[in-house]
């Protein structure tokens, strides 16, 4: 557990500031994360990092010479919202482009490439490359698919170098490319770890037992066996590392490899030297030279008791960019060139603010109140069921549901409240509230919320007050955007199960002629009943992909926090009904 927080809400961005204030002389702040405190050169692809805090010394922590010019910093255990990535890119951007690299993680997909699709319609060249190194999370057929742990720091590396000899983006994206197909993890646990703040470990691993092929986000392992020796856990890293070679590699006698052997969070050096004893002995008898090892913390999980084992199959441009120097607050390697180069400071990167209209009539001014009330009735909502949330979502994912939705809402009720001050109709209310939603929960469900509301706005706009044809429009509109961007369908275990029955029963009432309050009520109720109905599925997308059997008999948190937000809006539908009835 954290022992030492003040609010956990404001854990990320208060670390965040004691990092930066602890290495002024490497790293600046940025609206979304940090940068180098040096420019990027002209004529040098920008190298962008990022994914969830609360693994340290990734991401922030790699940033320097060497390694990335920015990282994004999410929340804990959240990805970054697109927002914050589209802004830490433009403070790094040069005419050269943009390449953007991180874990695949659903949430991290959605919001990077979002933010990918923004940078290259500014003109900014920008490219991804998804490290899925993790060979526990999905078969080698579906390599695809597969998340990233450890295994990032050998994609960041290769990136770096490649941008550091000057190769342009496409070149760039290829040489971290073959890093990631070349590069295989897997990890063990202990034990489980805890969120700031919470009470209880988002999973636990029985006495004398050790998880197999967890997460570092706190998702549990495929598989649970007896807890081996040390040594007998070196044999079982390299066995399984090694029966799977890369394409083009033909045997392990003769290959050069690159070591990382990982520590989660409470597993110490001395450990650790204990297991590579082990895997550079097995490694060596099976032929293989080992070139440069890194045996610490690179990619942790709070004070989860874990390791994790991760090869880096070298060529010998691979080869060069990993043994090169690299100078980061967690990452030295030889003697970096220091020249003339340009400081930059915290202030040369501000963020963006936007106007408020007021909306063009006393009643697209009332929507507007009513869509805050919608807003804030959610918030309320979601702070009661919280805990709820994220209990569900631990079974089978990372626990964190409930906490992203939480900082969502928040965020959005703040921005709704003062956008219906200012005037502004329900279109706008629902647009700034969505972007402030994606911007503080970030993760999928921040992503998805965020556009969601946004694409319900545009269709609502703030001329006139909207009708519940006008209202059933939008929300297949959200329904449209959701599915379109995050490729998800009913079946598939995730919100989209509730929304679609929600959005289908919405549309239908309100074409039969009933009116708003009414039609969403019933609407409400089916969206309940479809997410109820989400036990009796296996998730098919998401971080509970891995673990779909252990998710058998639990609704998708996703879905049952859609249906509970239908139902808050509802009440205030409701009320608001009564009250011009009484007028």
């Amino acid at each position: 557990m954290s022992y030492v927080l003040n609010d956990p809400a404001a854990f990320a961005d208060e670390s965040t500031d004691g990092f930066v204030a602890a290495h002024r002389s490497l790293v600046r702040r940025v609206p979304g994360g940090v940068a180098r405190t040096t420019a990027v050169p002209e004529g040098h692809v920008a190298v962008v990092i990022g994914g969830g805090s609360g693994h340290y010394p990734a991401f922030g922590g790699l940033v320097g010479a060497g390694l990335a010019d920015a990282a994004v910093l999410g929340n804990v255990f959240a990805s970054p919202s697109a927002q914050q990535i589209y802004t830490v890119a433009k403070a790094v951007a040069t005419e050269a482009g943009v390449l953007l690299s991180y874990g695949n993680y659903a949430g991290d997909v959605l919001n990077f490439d979002q933010a990918e699709q923004r940078l290259i319609a500014e003109g900014i060249p920008t490219r991804t490359v998804r490290v899925t190194d993790d060979i526990y999370s999905a078969s080698s057929d579906e390599r695809q698919k597969r998340r990233g742990i450890a295994g990032d720091l050998a994609v960041f590396r290769a990136a770096a170098w490649a941008a550091e000899q000057g190769l342009d983006l496409d070149a760039v994206a290829a040489v971290a490319a073959r890093a990631n197909e070349r590069t295989r993890s897997m990890g063990v646990a202990f034990s489980g770890c805890t969120l700031p703040g919470a009470t209880e470990p988002l999973f636990t691993v029985p006495e004398g037992q050790m998880a197999v092929g967890m997460g570092i986000h706190g998702e549990p392992g495929i598989g649970v066996q007896p807890l081996p020796t040390a040594k007998q856990l070196g044999e079982l890293f390299v066995e399984a590392l090694l029966a799977e070679l890369p394409d083009g590699v033909t045997s392990v006698d003769g290959a050069r490899l690159a070591v990382i052997l990982n520590g989660l969070g409470s597993v110490k050096a001395e450990e650790l030297f204990v297991i590579y004893a082990t895997v550079s002995t097995e490694l060596e008898r099976a032929g293989a030279t080992i070139v440069d090892p890194e045996v610490g913390e690179y990619a942790t999980s709070f004070e989860m008791a874990g390791v994790s084992l991760t090869l880096l199959w070298l060529d010998d441009e691979l080869e060069s960019a990993w043994t090169a120097p690299a100078y980061a607050p967690a990452y030295r390697k030889g003697a970096v060139a220091t020249g003339d180069t340009e400081l930059l400071t915290d202030d040369d990167a501000a963020a963006e603010t936007e106007t408020i209209a007021a909306a063009a009539t006393p009643e697209a001014a009332e929507a507007g109140r009513t869509a805050r009330d919608v807003i804030v009735a959610i918030r309320d909502m979601i702070d009661r069921e919280a805990d709820e949330l994220g209990r569900l979502d631990s079974i089978a994912g990372d626990g964190d549901h409930g906490i992203g939705m939480k900082r969502g809402t928040v965020a959005a009720a703040r921005a709704a409240e003062a956008a219906a001050d200012a005037g502004a109709g329900a279109g706008t209310v629902l647009a700034l509230a969505g972007d402030a939603w994606a911007d503080k929960a970030g993760g999928t469900s921040g992503a998805l919320w965020g556009l969601a509301l946004r694409a319900a706005g545009d269709v609502i706009g703030d001329t006139e007050a909207p009708s519940a044809h006008t209202v059933a429009e939008a929300v297949e509109a959200a329904r449209a955007g959701i599915q379109n961007f995050g490729k998800a369908v009913v079946g598939d275990k995730t919100l989209v199960d509730s929304l679609v029955p929600f959005s289908d029963g919405l549309t239908a009432r309100a074409n039969e002629g009933a009116a708003l309050a009414v039609a969403w009520a019933g609407a409400a109720d089916d969206a309940t009943r479809a997410a109820a109905a989400t036990a009796d599925l296996l998730p098919r997308m998401g971080r509970a992909r891995p673990h779909m059997e252990k998710s058998l008999g639990t609704p998708d948190p996703g879905a049952i926090s859609l249906a509970l937000a239908m139902h808050a809006a509802a009440s205030v539908l409701n009320h608001t009904t009564a009250q011009k009835e009484e007028s």
